[in-house]
């Protein structure tokens, strides 16, 4: 064991390598003909970037086919489900278009700056999730942390795709089977009259007996300790979702980039085809006005905050590892800062949009039923599975819109599960490098494990495992993980080397406001939103049934295993270090105080700066 003091040089290897100065990259030489006189060429040199793939420490990496693959795959990923069947909803129970305030603040402050960071993170490094933390070595267990959540969120996630496929074989019939109560799945609560069946608690409708005995025959199980046998239909469509998924990504993005052309645009034809049938129909005028209907007095209450906030860092996608997999494939020289703008606002864009088509369905079944419009809306898998369904079954050529609609569905869906499972082969294949040879063979088993666990959600029971894994897969834990992201790149990395980074890369330096934000504002909001977490914490439960307790510790276990990855990993690291304990933790108290200092007073010439030069 040593003895004395551990350098403090070999420490800051641990927390951030030092990056040599003067290095800016490899450099070609180019010549320009100047001019020609008498057979004579005159020209001059100079030294210029390379306009490739090149990173700067000179290795070579697969790129996106065209620039156009990498948008739209990013779009595809963060344009998911929970535009459709969340945001809508949201924003008509919190105050309508009032709602847009606190989700617009918490968008500026928050939800671009960290996707920007994740986008930039990973074009410079070009590695996965766990390997770009070769900048900060301390935090690479963060990266674990979101390769775990991404490999947790493919056990349901796939689930809801093929509960989506099951719908669409269903709705290649001349009627459809959610419209009346005469099949065998249907129980004596069933009732067709629909005119007072809002109202009625003992009465259940064809479209949710369809669901839940249909479908999920959730009928035949009395809980989560009680799941039975796996459904073959369920499993049949789960298993094509899981083939689709392999076929598309087995080559890496030079696939997948191919794939999105349809799975990323297909959802916006689809908006606009449903947006137009549904301002035709009764009723769908006051739904839109309900949507929009500005409630300002509602602002007041904490909770429409902390839903805008909880909005903003699950629509983005940022935590999963899966902006940072997708940019680590874009040429060294790509302008990631024009990509996040664009690629954030289309988000949001299309969530307000979906708003429209969803309203507007939903307030021609408010006229239909003649209930109040609250009766019918609701987020959440009840509303592309039950409600809307039902009011498509109700329209001329029901089994077209149908058909039309799921496909939309299928194709949210698909790129989303896409971009998860990229997020774990790519993390893992640039963190252990003999992967790189055998991808497909990797791939194929990544995507065999999924399907073997999502087994136990298409069982009788299997909503309740679905509901748990929801529940916990992805809530505190990517909170968590975000947060210990933007502290280690902002306080222990750096904001100035990371905005060296993206001046290296672009040409330009961030401004002012983007490390504000990374520095101070992104920290401080994830902290905040992960103490809401904590603070906000309802145990799960599925309609009138309530888990169990050893259900919601097992819940509570699947969370904690994928957080518990940073410490961890930062203890392993300490442990392998030369010197003894007490060597290394004053070396990185002396670290941790050096940094926060230059990093007040970077902060301090930055305010000097603004305020004489403004």
């Amino acid at each position: 064991m040593l003895r004395g003091r551990l350098p403090v040089t070999h420490m800051s290897s641990t927390i951030a390598p030092v990056k040599p100065s003067g290095t800016a990259g490899p450099k070609e030489v180019e010549l320009v003909l100047v001019k020609e006189q008498n057979g004579v060429q005159f020209t001059s040199s100079a030294l210029v970037s390379p306009s490739g793939q090149t990173h700067p420490s000179g290795e070579e990496r697969e790129t996106w086919g065209k620039k156009i693959d990498f948008l739209l795959s990013v779009i595809g990923f963060a344009v998911d489900l929970a535009n459709v069947w969340r945001f809508p909803y949201l924003c008509y129970k919190n105050g309508g278009g009032a709602f847009l305030v606190p989700y617009l603040f918490f968008m500026v402050i928050a939800g671009m700056p960290l996707f920007y960071m994740e986008l930039a993170l990973g074009q410079y490094n070009r590695e996965g999730a766990a390997g770009v933390w070769k900048i900060c070595p301390l935090f690479k267990g963060v990266g674990f942390t979101v390769i775990l959540i991404s490999l947790y969120v493919g056990f349901y996630y796939n689930v809801i795709i093929a509960w989506a496929l099951f719908y669409l074989f269903s709705s290649f019939s001349g009627e459809l089977p959610w419209i009346h109560c005469n099949n065998t799945w249907n129980s004596p609560n069933c009732s067709d009259l629909n005119s007072t069946l809002l109202n009625d608690t003992y009465k259940t409708t064809p479209a949710l007996e369809y669901f839940e005995r249909g479908v999920l025959h959730l009928h035949e199980s009395s809980g989560i300790d009680d799941l039975g046998l796996p459904r073959w239909q369920l499993t049949s469509c789960l298993a094509v979702v899981i083939v689709v998924l392999y076929f598309s990504l087995w080559k890496g993005v030079k696939t997948s980039g191919k794939v999105v052309w349809i799975t990323a645009t297909m959802p916006y034809v689809v908006l606009t085809v449903l947006l137009l049938r549904g301002v035709t129909l009764p009723g769908a005028i006051d739904g839109i006005k309900a949507y929009l209907s500005v409630d300002f007095l509602r602002l007041c209450d904490a909770q429409v905050w902390i839903e805008a906030a909880t909005q903003i860092c699950f629509s983005l996608g940022v935590g999963f590892g899966v902006l940072i997999a997708f940019s680590s494939y874009n040429k060294f020289s790509n302008n990631c800062y024009r990509d996040a703008i664009i690629t954030s606002s289309i988000n949001s864009l299309t969530s307000f949009f979906s708003g429209f088509v969803i309203f507007s369905f939903l307030g021609y079944m408010s006229h239909k039923h003649n209930v109040a419009l609250d009766k019918v809306a609701t987020d959440g898998p009840g509303l592309v599975f039950i409600i809307y369904p039902e009011a498509i079954a109700t329209l001329p050529g029901s089994s077209v819109w149908a058909v039309i609609f799921f496909i939309m569905l299928l194709t949210l869906g698909i790129d989303s599960a896409m971009g998860g499972m990229e997020s774990v082969i790519t993390g893992l294949i640039d963190e252990f490098k003999f992967l790189h040879k055998h991808r497909e063979l990797f791939t194929l088993f990544i995507v065999v494990s999924t399907f073997l666990i999502s087994l136990s959600c298409v069982t009788n029971g299997g909503i309740y495992v679905f509901t748990l894994l929801d529940h916990f897969a992805a809530g505190t834990s990517i909170l968590f993980g975000v947060l210990i992201e933007a502290i280690g790149i902002a306080w222990f990395y750096g904001v100035d080397r990371f905005s060296d980074d993206i001046q290296e890369m672009i040409g330009q330096r961030p401004g002012l406001y983007w490390r504000l934000c990374w520095k101070f504002v992104s920290p401080c909001f994830l902290l905040f939103m992960v103490v809401v977490s904590f603070a906000t914490f309802n145990p799960p439960k599925y309609g009138s049934y309530y888990f169990p307790t050893w259900a919601t510790m097992v819940g509570w276990c699947l969370s904690i295993s994928s957080m518990i990855m940073v410490p961890l990993y930062a203890f392993y690291k300490f442990c392998s270090l030369p010197g003894s304990f007490c060597d290394v933790s004053i070396s990185y108290s002396a670290i941790c105080i050096n940094m926060c200092f230059i990093s007040t007073a970077s902060m301090l010439q930055w305010s000097f700066a603004v305020r004489i030069f403004p």
